[in-house]
């Protein structure tokens, strides 16, 4: 393109063609109304382009904004903007092999020397290591061909060069069935270019060269691909030119030597039992769904045919029409991982599938241990663990993984000492657990998880570090972290055991055997104890562990006594209360509905005597009265069986222990939807949480499992849509009683049934769980979410806590008078009513 074009802003070429002007610029002689239109959408396009600034400066991971862009500059021909813009987006994203194309076209029409050469070389470069793309690579190897001066004169440099970049697009691209054959003619092309540009003097160089043409298509003839007929009967033709064969038979293989016969014969087999299948990936009116599973079928048909590379290069395919699918990436490299274990192959395939799949905690893990395997630099394996924890995943879990991944290999490389070229200090060790530490505490205090990790890391500094006191820090900072852990005190313990340090691990004991702990911790410390003097003490320690031990049993024990006397005390009241108010709802019933109609009865009677109308009878009056005395009662008694219904169903206590917990639900989904979403089955109960008073979804369900595979299998589906929502699902973490009893030192039994008194008398708690409380830390597990309140009890003076006054003032033994309400108020009969009416 020559440099007065560039002046003009012409709109870049799209599939090859040349750059389109303006609209103003290719009609000269159009009016000025034209010329207004122009400037409208000029002003348009940068407002619009101003706007695309705006949001890829505060948010440069939108992806769909970089196309926008970049699409935007193509047209108004900003040639520098639309080179940063690319970069930009390629530095973040991999760009599909169109994106590729339109790229290095734009820059091959804007050359003036053969300065810009290897800059666009450097592009296809890039372009053809992120995707499979026959059509990419046919344009690489054409602009080799037209630019490349030493290709373009056959020298031979420029033939070599040619040569191994065809070789590699047949790498990459020749086992494609559907595309494959366009780098193997464009290579034969190639070739038999050269046996022409031959002297014909030189007959030994043209029999080589005519001899590399044969080859290439006994090579083609032996793959499996589109249009394999056409290509046999090319090389007959080719042959007969040669002279190598007389004329072309009425048979597809008369005149075909046998063993390429055998070998066309191999292939062809093979292309017609796969032909279904290909029809099946290339529908384009599919839904992705279906086409995804579609590959998936295939590669399942190729791996059972155990050839690596046609498996491979059908990966490369699936993953070109579905970059970001995180399953087809896991699968590849699993495969990959158990077939080749190590290569170049393997590598290249990981760093595309964390640029694709970033937030895939298991893709950098596994990435890390490829890396590992193949023996490669502590450098390098560095870099992939900082990269990779700049990345969000969506659970705490990966994050610890990838630590422990990390923490593993270092200490492999420590051990393996002078068999890896750089040897790594435990130092490193010690610093990348004090970065999980601080990395994960906010998160995972108090979870197994983080125990696990402390566990490890004070095991490794006696091993490893041969570090006795560096050890304990590791316990003592844990514990400061997570106290009221019984397992923490228990693994510190037990690490002081094993090493024969008594005297350390009573100590341990004598500093936590009074502490409380959740459900009978506590009891179980104190056993934990008498059991180590048993074995390891002598008589008085024994003696004195017994004495100590002895009195804090008892303490709890009059603990346990003083609550459940408090909780008997409370299902009392509370039972009376409901007995009390159900019986007061139905005699208010019984006694007020009469006079009432009574009361209106006498009104209408004198609005009669008023007109002067004849009286209605009594016998039909009060016939009336006692249809509707019937109706009432057979309404009080409906209402106190749904009262007694409503408060069953509050009675109910769901335990959570193998339920999944939904939020974000569409307020318009009900059970069926639900069930249909966990088709994978195992869900034993649906249930929607309502709001109380409009009995509308507030969009929040638990959801019952059979075990827990099935609520695994259904956590798993976090982030999915369902009626155009984004459901957040994790596991349910039941909400304790009030006074956390069952988290302190009371027994199983007795917590389980404060929960039972805490969800009887608090109005359906489980039902009013608000969906705030799901929120938390970044990825924090619903348990760290909710903390239960705490209230402190008062063990010294009477036990009057939570003991109505009334009762408190006569020493919880006087008894409430009864109401005398049984005889207040009676029915009247016909004859009293008629009594009243006439001395009306």
């Amino acid at each position: 393109m020559e440099e007065e074009t560039l002046t003009l802003k012409p709109q870049l070429p799209t599939d090859g063609d040349e750059p389109m002007l303006d609209m103003a610029q290719q009609n000269p002689q159009t009016d000025s109304g034209s010329g207004s239109d122009s400037d409208d959408d000029e002003a348009q396009d940068n407002l619009q382009l101003q706007t695309l600034e705006t949001e890829l400066s505060t948010n440069p991971s939108n992806y769909d904004s970089h196309v926008q862009y970049i699409n935007l500059l193509r047209k108004m021909g900003d040639i520098e903007k639309l080179r940063r813009a690319r970069e930009a987006m390629s530095d973040l994203f991999p760009l599909i092999p169109v994106m590729w194309q339109e790229w290095a076209r734009d820059e091959s029409s804007l050359i003036t020397g053969t300065e810009a050469f290897p800059a666009i070389e450097k592009l296809y470069e890039r372009g053809v290591s992120d995707y499979l793309s026959a059509s990419l690579w046919s344009d690489y190897l054409d602009f080799i061909q037209e630019y490349d001066a030493s290709v373009r004169e056959c020298s031979p440099a420029g033939i070599s060069k040619a040569r191994d970049l065809f070789e590699r697009a047949l790498t990459a691209t020749g086992l494609h069935i559907s595309e494959g054959s366009k780098i193997w003619e464009a290579y034969r092309e190639f070739e038999q270019a050269i046996v022409h540009a031959i002297n014909e003097s030189d007959i030994q160089a043209k029999e080589k060269q005519i001899q590399r043409v044969r080859s290439i298509f006994h090579r083609q003839l032996s793959v499996p691909h589109l249009n394999m007929r056409s290509t046999l009967l090319a090389y007959k033709v080719w042959e007969v030119e040669q002279g190598s064969m007389a004329d072309i038979q009425s048979g597809d293989l008369d005149g075909v030597s046998s063993h390429v016969a055998s070998a066309y014969q191999k292939a062809l087999d093979v292309y017609n039992a796969r032909v279904n299948l290909e029809e099946k990936i290339s529908t384009q009116d599919k839904a992705d769904t279906e086409r995804f599973q579609e590959y998936m079928n295939y590669l399942k048909f190729e791996q059972s045919s155990g050839n690596p590379a046609r498996v491979q290069v059908l990966y490369e395919r699936a993953i070109t029409d579905f970059p970001v699918s995180s399953d087809l990436w896991l699968d590849y490299t699993r495969y990959l991982d158990k077939t080749f274990k190590v290569g170049s192959i393997i590598s290249k395939v990981y760093s595309r599938a964390i640029k694709n799949c970033p937030w895939v905690g298991q893709l950098w893990v596994r990435y890390l241990l490829y890396l590992e395997r193949s023996r490669a630099p502590e450098k390098e394996i560095a870099a992939v663990f900082e990269k990779a924890l700049q990345c969000t995943f969506s659970t705490l879990d990966e994050y610890l993984d990838l630590f422990l991944t990390r923490v593993d290999g270092l200490r492999r490389r420590i051990l393996l000492g002078s068999e890896v070229e750089d040897v790594v200090d435990y130092s490193l060790v010690r610093k990348t657990f004090q970065h999980a530490s601080h990395y994960l505490s906010p998160h995972l205090k108090n979870t197994d998880a983080f125990l696990r990790l402390h566990s490890y890391w004070a095991r490794l500094e006696l091993t490893l570090g041969k570090d006795l006191v560096a050890a304990r820090g590791v316990w003592e900072t844990f514990l400061k972290i997570c106290g009221p852990m019984l397992e923490a005190w228990e693994g510190y313990t037990a690490m002081e055991k094993e090493l024969g340090h008594i005297k350390e691990a009573r100590s341990i004991y004598k500093r936590c055997y009074s502490k409380r702990f959740p459900g009978t911790g506590s009891e179980d410390i104190c056993h934990a104890w008498l059991r180590f003097e048993r074995e390891f003490g002598t008589l008085e320690d024994l003696d004195h562990a017994a004495q100590k031990v002895t009195s804090r049993l008892e303490e709890l024990q009059l603990l346990r006594s003083r609550e459940e006397s408090k909780l008997a005390e409370r299902e009392s009241i509370s039972e009376k209360n409901t007995r009390e108010k159900r019986k007061k709802t139905a005699d208010t019933t019984h006694e007020q509905s009469p006079a009432k109609r009574h009361k209106d009865a006498v009104q209408n009677l004198n609005k009669v005597h008023a007109k002067g109308k004849t009286q209605v009878p009594i016998s039909v009056e009060n016939h009336k009265m006692e249809e509707t005395k019937a109706e009432v009662e057979e309404a009080c008694g409906k209402k106190e069986e749904q009262s007694k219904d409503s408060n069953q169903e509050k009675a109910r206590i769901y335990t959570d222990q193998c339920t999944a917990f939904v939020s974000n639900l569409n307020l318009k989904a009900n059970l069926e939807d639900l069930t249909k979403f966990f088709s994978d089955g195992g869900v034993v109960g649906i249930r929607i949480l309502r709001d109380k008073f409009t009995g509308k979804s507030r969009g929040l369900a638990y959801v019952d499992f059979l075990d827990d595979a099935h609520l695994t299998a259904a956590i798993s589906k976090n982030k999915e849509i369902l009626l155009g929502k984004k459901l957040s699902i994790a596991r349910s973490e039941p909400r304790r009683g009030k006074r956390d009893l069952s988290d302190r030192n009371l027994p199983r039994r007795l917590a389980r049934g404060t929960e039972r008194t805490d969800a009887a008398g608090d109005s359906a708690s489980r039902d009013s769980v608000d969906s705030s409380q799901q929120s938390g830390p970044p990825h924090a597990p619903q348990s760290i979410a909710r903390k239960p309140r705490v209230e402190h009890i008062q063990l010294k003076g009477k036990n009057t806590f939570a003991v109505p006054r009334n009762v408190a003032a006569l020493n919880l033994n006087s008894k409430k008078p009864e109401t005398q309400d049984k005889d207040e108020e009676q029915p009247k009969s016909n004859d009293e009513f008629r009594k009243m009416l006439t001395k009306g």
